[in-house]
């Protein structure tokens, strides 16, 4: 058994057995089309709110447009007054961040014919409250430090270098990971409507 561990980048550890995804037959067409096509390649992710109690300023839903049955409910934190029962945001945004690293591994690991036998990824991230609860401007909103630390055991067959190869195609193609350490243009848009009274 081979203990790899990925010294940058929650997700529940988990044994896996061999993969019956052949991922290079499965991605082959989809290759194609892209080179083919570059445009092709080019997606729109997009996730907006989904209904909820407006009377709660604690809670709220979201949903993916690619799974619009989906519905993931977040909530403030405890330590900025809110209740605890749900994920917050911050929650949401290290397990992008864990479930993306996840996925790569286990695609990656598929791709080269690697066997996992364990595989564990840890978002942790550090943010001081005091910025988004208003209260000194000299402290910044939002995480100040982010830690991912994969954990993986593949079946030893002798060749370590392929490990080695493993954990670098994975950090190299981590959507969540790269988009966070390379920053991105965000914009963002408020519209304020205000409803018409009803005559009495």
């Amino acid at each position: 058994m081979l203990l790899a561990a990925v010294p940058d980048c929650v997700a529940v550890l988990s044994t896996m057995p061999s993969t019956q995804v052949n991922l290079r037959e499965l991605q082959a067409p989809i290759k194609a089309r892209y080179q083919s096509d570059p445009t092709a390649a080019k997606i729109t992710l997009r996730v907006k709110s989904s209904a909820s109690d407006l009377a709660d300023p604690l809670h709220c839903a979201i949903m993916p447009e690619a799974a619009p049955d989906v519905t993931w409910q977040s909530g403030a934190h405890p330590g900025v007054g809110g209740v605890g029962d749900v994920p917050c945001s911050g929650d949401l945004l290290l397990g992008a961040l864990a479930a993306c690293q996840e996925v790569t591994i286990r695609m990656v690991a598929a791709a080269m014919g690697i066997e996992l036998e364990a595989l564990e990824v840890e978002a942790i991230g550090d943010l001081d409250l005091r910025g988004t609860l208003g209260m000194d401007r000299e402290v910044p909103v939002g995480f100040s430090a982010i830690r991912c630390q994969t954990r993986v055991t593949i079946k030893d067959d002798g060749r370590p270098e392929r490990a080695k190869r493993l954990l670098e195609n994975a950090e190299r193609y981590c959507v969540v990971l790269n988009t966070l350490r390379g920053g991105v243009p965000v914009e963002s848009r408020f519209a304020l409507q205000s409803s018409t009274p009803v005559s009495s």
